[in-house]
């Protein structure tokens, strides 16, 4: 597993388009240029890395474009120790994200070919979640609630009660919700029963499946 001065170069051009389209956070920032996203793609992709793209991998799954990770990291706002709830942990890169910000990290995976890779790939580079757990995102993990931060990598037909549930009043919850597209939506949790709810615009995930893991 190499990380080159080439790879770096290719990064800090990567930090810079994703300036150019709006991304602001300085922490986000820092993090898209020091994590080593070839690493987390197969060898043939590597040409590819730092586009700002989607990407196959593994299980019909997609490592997600970085302008999309940092968008849907930068509408969290996270603080260093913030607990935050990932639904779709995938190749692990917005996990490793959200490390590098400092956020105690939960991270759910339904694949469990990805889940077995991703546990173990991991902590090869440092980066070592509070647990990485192989289940079903839609019901989220009660057991470490609330959680200052949920964010959710695949299209949600809805907002799953328990994710709503499991936010910490004050808490964010970032999740791209609708079918063919999604609207990526933050819901802020005010109280105990009031919620605010805010819209940015369409993308395109992978779909969250219930009951299925």
């Amino acid at each position: 597993m190499k990380d080159t001065l080439k790879h770096q170069g290719l990064r800090n051009k990567l930090v810079e388009i994703l300036k150019d389209k709006g991304i602001k956070n300085r922490e986000v920032l820092n993090a898209i240029g020091k994590i080593p996203r070839h690493l987390f793609m197969d060898s043939g992709f590597l040409d590819h890395a730092y586009q700002d793209k989607a990407f196959p991998i593994a299980a019909d799954q997609t490592i997600s474009q970085p302008y999309t990770v940092a968008f849907q990291t930068e509408l969290l706002q996270i603080n260093k120790g913030d607990t935050v709830l990932e639904i779709g942990t995938g190749s692990g890169y917005q996990t490793a994200v959200l490390l590098e910000l400092g956020a105690k990290v939960y991270s759910i995976e339904r694949q469990q070919e990805l889940f077995k890779r991703t546990s173990k790939f991991l902590p090869k580079l440092g980066y070592h979640a509070k647990k990485l757990i192989f289940g079903d995102g839609y019901i989220g993990y009660a057991e470490a609630a609330p959680y200052q931060g949920i964010i959710v990598t695949a299209g949600a037909p809805k907002i799953p009660s328990d994710l709503l549930a499991q936010l910490a009043i004050g808490g964010r919850l970032v999740i791209p919700v609708g079918d063919s597209t999604q609207v990526m939506t933050l819901i802020i949790r005010k109280s105990e029963q009031e919620f605010e709810k805010h819209e940015f615009g369409g993308f395109r995930f992978v779909p969250l499946l219930e009951n299925k893991n």
